[in-house]
């Protein structure tokens, strides 16, 4: 199976090639791993192997079917829940529907459901009849955040396939390859700080609007409050967060774990941050904040971050955030 599109994940592309290689693919797989670590570059790669025609080590990238799932105008591959919103049990009853009707012109019939953790137990049920039931052209790939949020039912039904980090030197190679204007100091810089994540740092090295730098100048204000252990100036910052959607406040949080880390990192001398402001703001947590205190806060945030993938509002993770948080370190 032609794999080479996605960065990484070794031992997933032997389990994939070798399963491929013995019986063919899979009528549903659910692809798991955190955002940015290459769920949407599998699926599109499955999804092409599925309505491929060009035979061989698949997907072969030459022919139609393969032409149009790289252009994403392939009439047999669906998405759905690529809109932010939890994908309900009407739009699952209607994915159903539509996959009792034949395929346009390839072999198979490909649904790519995004955030399926976002789906409730009816709509996860209904889509557990069509996984059991569905005819045998369909395929489903399923792309969730954590696994363990589908029922158990849905993922005995599936072919797990969990995405892990890069490691640094696999990120940079592809990041040189990707952004080959920028200098090496700012690759180098992303890839460091994005743990492996490479939709991370893709996304802050093509990032230049106000969005990206208010989530910058939200992060270092936390660092600072939590440092300064200022509980009335961390309340209000919570407040003003209650109206975030859950993927900024994701992303928000994503900056401030690696504020963290680095002021857990700051005595020891070791110094890879090249941003002042970002120097500062950990610099400032280190010296106000002992580093068990430290580690208990990454925790907390890291929850949180796991919790953005479930049915909470940013308002509860907002509230969440400042009562653990809470109290002078």
């Amino acid at each position: 199976m032609n794999l080479q599109a996605l960065v990484g994940n070794a031992p997933l592309k032997r389990q994939l090639e070798l399963q491929t290689a013995r019986r063919g693919l899979s009528h549903a797989y659910i692809l798991s791993g955190p955002e940015g670590v290459g769920k949407h570059t599998l699926a599109g790669i499955l999804a092409a192997a599925l309505v491929c025609s060009g035979g061989g080590n698949l997907p072969c990238g030459q022919c139609a079917g393969c032409r149009k799932a790289r252009e994403d105008i392939h009439p047999d591959i669906q998405r759905f829940g690529g809109d932010g919103k939890d994908i309900n049990v009407a739009q699952v009853r209607a994915l159903r529907s539509d996959a009792y009707i034949r395929p346009n012109e390839a072999p198979r019939k490909v649904y790519i459901l995004e955030n399926a953790q976002s789906m409730n137990d009816s709509a996860q049920n209904a889509m557990l009849k069509l996984l059991e039931e569905g005819p045998p052209y369909a395929a489903f790939l399923l792309l969730t955040d954590n696994a363990a949020a589908l029922l158990a039912t849905v993922r005995s039904r599936c072919e797990v396939l969990s995405l892990s980090p890069v490691s640094t030197e696999e990120g940079l190679d592809f990041l040189r390859t990707r952004f080959p204007q920028l200098a090496e100091s700012a690759v180098r810089q992303a890839a460091l700080r994005c743990e492996g994540i490479l939709g991370r740092a893709v996304k802050a090295l093509s990032a230049d609007g106000p969005e990206d730098d208010s989530l910058r100048q939200t992060a270092l204000q936390l660092g600072k409050i939590v440092a300064a252990g200022d509980e009335l100036a961390l309340a209000e910052l919570c407040i003003s967060l209650e109206k975030w959607d859950r993927d900024k406040l994701s992303a928000l949080l994503d900056e401030t774990i690696l504020l963290l880390r680095d002021a857990l990192v700051h005595p020891g001398g070791r110094w890879d941050e090249c941003d002042p402001g970002r120097k500062e703001a950990a610099k400032a947590l280190a010296g106000g904040c002992p580093p068990a205190k430290l580690l208990e806060h990454i925790a907390l945030l890291e929850r949180l971050r796991t919790a953005c993938g479930f049915y909470v509002g940013a308002g509860h993770l907002a509230g969440w955030m400042c009562a653990g948080l809470t109290g002078t370190p």
